[in-house]
């Protein structure tokens, strides 16, 4: 880059004669810049866009998939014992008596100040599940932190803990080795050894529990619920858990202490409330894309001081495919279902604006006089509006996708151009600044040799009209 000590020779203010001239060198990429600004602003517009029409289309998804609308709410008769319904409940009423808890096994070992050892090494420790397969464990030292570590390394079928258990006669600390199955229920069971998985075979491993001072705390145990006791019909339902899923089809009971033994009652009632909800979020979330939309799209008019009148338009205005996903959410919202009935039938109603609004009594009438079609109706609906959302926001094929990857294409674009006039603007100053450099140079020698004729003037004899 040319180096300018501004003026020298001249005395003019060469920066700032270069700063204006590349000012107006600059006013193309000024244009560029300012362009790739607009689609930056553009493409911020579209991606929220895109977040609201990605929204709908999941809402509305969740309401159009199958049985999704059959909300049914689960009550129970005992305090102790808590019901839900799934969507592929059915209404009715059931009783159900909970009369065992299921439980996890935990069992301790007998006070051990250190862990046996076999051979001169420790001993192996071996767990047997409910299944008969063998975890074996040999810990690195006699440890009983050692032990608890390999037990919890090994993914048998129980953790390990320790606990203190006090002290011997001689004062050396005692600890027990507490095992926990990793599965509640019957299936959680299993037993301990101490001896190889080759010697618990062989039947000459030692029963850990069997050891004085050793004991099960807590057998597994399954819960276990009568249906129809007391009568011919009676059945037991078993579980790993408290809770018994699918006790009846799409219903699950969970039971705590406070409910065991008590004839439960349990009733399964539709939802009313959820359904009503699902409804009116669905409108909702309709009215905020097209609120966004109308937002971008809209033209303000506005009257200046002589009384001429201007529009300005939105970032979206006169985009026709903007315009075209609007026009498709609203077809898909208002428009009659199969079987002839119209949305407002059902509290959704189209306003002046395009807007919607839910009008929650009419729809709640609706699901009282047809409970069936009524669902129906609104799946319908929504599985549209899934459809026209879907169409805007997938991420690869969707219209407001495929807009923003051709506005991100044109800013990328504008780039590459503009960061070619970042090089052609420096190399235009650099010339303009060697340009005015040279000027200033030729300046200062005209300048100097001003100044050595000047004095040889001044030097010249002076002649008046006496001399002779």
């Amino acid at each position: 880059m040319a180096v300018s000590v501004n003026g020298l020779g001249s005395g003019l203010d060469i920066t700032s004669i270069v700063n204006s001239i590349m000012a107006v060198e600059a006013l193309p990429q000024q244009q560029l810049k300012q362009a790739q600004s607009q689609q930056e602003s553009l493409m911020t517009v579209l991606r929220g866009l895109n977040t609201k029409a990605a929204a709908l289309a999941t809402l509305a998804g969740k309401a159009a998939a199958p049985n999704a609308l059959n909300l049914l709410t689960a009550t129970s008769s005992t305090p102790g014992v808590t019901a839900t319904a799934g969507t592929s409940a059915t209404a009715g009423t059931f009783d159900v008596t909970v009369t065992q808890l299921a439980r996890t096994q935990v069992d301790v070992s007998a006070p051990l100040a250190t862990w046996p050892t076999a051979g001169g090494s420790p001993a192996s420790l071996t767990l047997v599940d409910a299944s008969g397969a063998s975890s074996e464990v040999t810990p690195a030292s006699t440890s009983i932190d050692d032990v608890v570590a390999a037990v919890n390394a090994s993914g048998g079928p129980a953790r390990a803990l320790k606990v203190a258990a006090g002290t011997d006669a001689t004062g050396t600390p005692l600890y027990r080795l507490q095992l926990t199955s990793t599965r509640s229920g019957a299936a959680g069971a299993f037993s301990a050894y101490q001896g190889s998985a080759a010697e618990v075979a062989a039947g000459t491993a030692a029963d850990l529990m069997g050891t004085p001072g050793a004991a099960v705390v807590a057998p597994a145990q399954d819960a276990k619920a009568l249906l129809y006791a007391g009568t011919a019909a009676e059945q037991v339902v078993t579980s790993a858990t408290s809770t018994f899923t699918d006790i009846v089809p799409g219903v699950s009971v969970t039971a705590t202490a406070a409910g065991l033994g008590t004839a439960t009652s349990i009733s399964v009632t539709g939802d009313s409330a959820g359904i009503t909800k699902q409804a009116n979020d669905l409108v909702a979330s309709v009215n905020d894309l097209l609120g966004a939309i109308g937002a971008g799209t809209k033209v303000t008019t506005t009257s200046g001081s002589s009384g001429v009148s201007g529009a300005t338009g939105g970032p979206l205005t006169g985009d026709v495919t903007v315009r075209g996903i609007s026009a498709a959410i609203t077809d898909a919202a208002y428009r009659p279902t199969s079987n002839g009935r119209s949305p407002s039938q059902i509290g959704i109603v189209i306003q002046r604006d395009g807007t919607f609004t839910f009008d929650q009594d009419a729809f709640n009438a609706a699901l009282t006089a047809d409970p069936a079609g009524t669902r129906a109706a609104l799946a319908e609906i929504a599985g549209r509006v899934t459809t026209a959302a879907t169409n805007a926001s997938a991420p690869a094929s969707g219209t407001i996708t495929q807009l923003i990857a051709g506005r991100q294409s044109m800013s990328d674009d504008l780039g590459t151009r503009i960061a070619t006039w970042d090089q052609r603007l420096a190399d235009r100053r650099t010339a303009v600044l060697a340009m005015y450099n040279a000027m200033d140079t030729a300046l200062g020698s005209l300048k100097t040799q001003q100044s050595w004729l000047t004095s040889q003037i001044a030097g010249l004899p002076t002649f008046s009209q006496n001399t002779k």
